[in-house]
This record gives C-alpha cells, sequence and structure tokens, in this order.
C-alpha cells in the first residue's frame, strides 16, 4: 500500500483545498487518513464503517478492546450518535470545543462496534485545528481517529513521526506542521452523576472544575480495568525501545543513579528540564526546555521520547515534574513510557 503524502499549510484557504477534498474522499471511501489535530497527529477512518475502522487496529497493531475516540467537525453531528446530552457535558461543550477535551456520552447507536470496544458509551471530541476541522467538515462523516503511531509507542507531533511509524500500512497522511499541545486530549466521562476525568490532557482539570464544578479523577490512569472506559487506561504507551526511569527527588539523587549506571559500564542518557542539566553540569541531547515552563516540556515530550531511539543509549534517565495542571498528563504519559520509576 503506498501511503500517499499531502502538504496542506494551515493558513491557507481550506475551504474547497484540493488536498482536503481528496483527504475527506479517502474517508468517505473507507481509507485511512492520518490528520494534524492541535494534541497530536490521528489515524481517521469512517467511524460507521466497521471495516474501515478495522483498518485502523491493524495498521497500528492496537488492541480490539482499547476503545476510540470519534472526531466531528460540528456539533450537531454529536446528536445523531448519542442519547442524551446532559447538562454539564453541554456546559464542556461551550467552554472547550473546538478544543483538546473528549466528552464520553452514551452511545445512541449508528456507529461502528468495534469503535466503542463494546460498550453502551462513546468519546467525542471536536480538535481545534483549522486543517482537521476543514477535513472533518468536507467529509461530513463521524471519523474514529486514535492516534496515529504503532500501538505503544510514542504518539506522532508530526507527519514525519506518522511516516516513520505507519508508512505502507495506511492510505494517506495530511502533513499540517507540528502539533501544539503535544499530548492527547483530556478524557471526561459525563455519564456519571459526578463526572470523571479518565485521562488527563490539553485542558486541566482546574479548567473543567471551574466551569462545571468538581469532579472525580480516575482511581488509576496507568493500570486500567478489564473493559477500559476510554483510550489510555489499560495498555502501556508512549514506550521508546531504550529503558527509561523516572528519577525523583534532586540533582544528587540523579548524580548517584548516573553514577552507578556508568560503573557498571552503562551509557547512560539524560531527559531533563534545562535547569536539572545545569545543576548536574551535564550536556544533554534529549532536553525538555525549562521547567517553569511544563507547557514547553510537555509539547516537546513525545518528539524527545522519539529521538532516543535514535541514539545509543542504554537507559535513559528522565526528571520527574510537578504534577499541578498540565503536569498531570505530562507525568501521566511520563510514567507510562518508563521502565521504571525510582
Amino acid at each position: 500500500m503506498e501511503t500517499i503524502c499531502w502538504k496542506v499549510d494551515e493558513d491557507e484557504q481550506l475551504q474547497n483545498h484540493p488536498y482536503i477534498i481528496k483527504a475527506a474522499k479517502y474517508l468517505s471511501h473507507g481509507k485511512t487518513v492520518a490528520f494534524p489535530t492541535e494534541t497530536v497527529y490521528g489515524l481517521g477512518a469512517d467511524a460507521t464503517d466497521e471495516q474501515a475502522v478495522q483498518a485502523i487496529f491493524d495498521a497500528k497493531g492496537r488492541p480490539a478492546d482499547n476503545p476510540l475516540i470519534v472526531h466531528v467537525g460540528s456539533r450537531d453531528v454529536v446528536e445523531q450518535y448519542v442519547t442524551h446530552i446532559s447538562a454539564k457535558a453541554q456546559q464542556l461543550i461551550e467552554a472547550f470545543w473546538p478544543g483538546a477535551l473528549t466528552i464520553i456520552l452514551p452511545s445512541k447507536g449508528g456507529l461502528a462496534s468495534n469503535v466503542t470496544a463494546g460498550l453502551t458509551t462513546v468519546g467525542v471530541r471536536m480538535p481545534d485545528h483549522p486543517v482537521a476541522l476543514a477535513l472533518l467538515q468536507e467529509a461530513a462523516i463521524p471519523v474514529a481517529a486514535p492516534s496515529a503511531n504503532s500501538s505503544g509507542k510514542p504518539s506522532p507531533t508530526s507527519h514525519e513521526h506518522v511516516l516513520q511509524d505507519l508508512n505502507s500500512k495506511i492510505n494517506g497522511v495530511v502533513d499540517g506542521g507540528q502539533t501544539g499541545v503535544g499530548v492527547e486530549s483530556t478524557v471526561i466521562d459525563c455519564t456519571l452523576d459526578v463526572p470523571m476525568i479518565l485521562r488527563p490532557g490539553g485542558v486541566t482539570q482546574t479548567q473543567i472544575e471551574a466551569v462545571i464544578g468538581a469532579v472525580n479523577l480516575a482511581p488509576s490512569l496507568v493500570k486500567g480495568d478489564d473493559a477500559p472506559r476510554s483510550p489510555g487506561m489499560k495498555y502501556k504507551h508512549y514506550a521508546p525501545d531504550c529503558p527509561i526511569w523516572v528519577v525523583s527527588g534532586g540533582s544528587h539523587h540523579m548524580r548517584e543513579i548516573i553514577e552507578q549506571q556508568q560503573s557498571e559500564g552503562m551509557r547512560v542518557g539524560l531527559m531533563v528540564s534545562d535547569e536539572r542539566a545545569e545543576e548536574l553540569d551535564l550536556a544533554t541531547d534529549l532536553s525538555l526546555g525549562s521547567r517553569d515552563n511544563l507547557t514547553e516540556v510537555t509539547r516537546r515530550l513525545y518528539h524527545t521520547l522519539r529521538k532516543v531511539d535514535t541514539l545509543q543509549y542504554d537507559v535513559v534517565l528522565a526528571e520527574s515534574f510537578s504534577k499541578a495542571e498540565i503536569g498531570e498528563a505530562l507525568m501521566n504519559r511520563l510514567e507510562k513510557a518508563a521502565t521504571k520509576i525510582i
């Protein structure tokens, strides 16, 4: 299978753009197309076509019991596939759509059964990216779209990352440049009396609670139940082939680990903030930026995780960051990528 790449600049006139039209036709004809969102690149297929959706699972090597998020280009589409939108869910839609928030709602049916993994609910979001919205609106169908990477590997934040994993396994990719947020959307279950965040992401708990009041956080965001209600709850994700050790504590603790590993002949890499590298007085080719700007650290995380496997390290030590605000999503992804947390 040849993977076709269409270059589309988000600053272009996107309505009636020839490449947007071509990519939309691919989707409406049951083919798989990767495209940029504000979070990461997604791998899309017609969410009403079971065979098309199966092609997503096949390309990614994704477990069949891991549900998919449905992306829409307008709010009106949601009502066709859910039985009810609660008042709190409506408030979240008004506040954060388009944006990095996936809302789990009761399914009405009409979607392919492999989208929901047999659940009675479905996760829906409207991405805040001009290329994604133009594509979804042109296709005029609900599009199932997990991250466009091989299952378990770091999510893609550029079309090059998509092709590293999926070239010749998918039909097309829309190159819309680098993504902004850098981690996937927040997932919140609004079928419960008190909504529950199942996956932290680009919209923080504080932002959500400012709109609808108190919400619960899923007891475990690393190890899920037998039937995960959200993508990212059950399986290990985001991991390069090289072992990643997340190191808590300060520079003294990390220095001890570096020296111990080096004494055993290990080549040690450092995935740390600029400040930590300065404290250690060591250079790093895996810098995450300043720890004073966790939004930027989060945006750079997946790119840096992918860079790990281009280097010849035996182990990479990663700095542990604050879990406040966007740091909750950052550390959720980093801990899932980790071989060890020490």
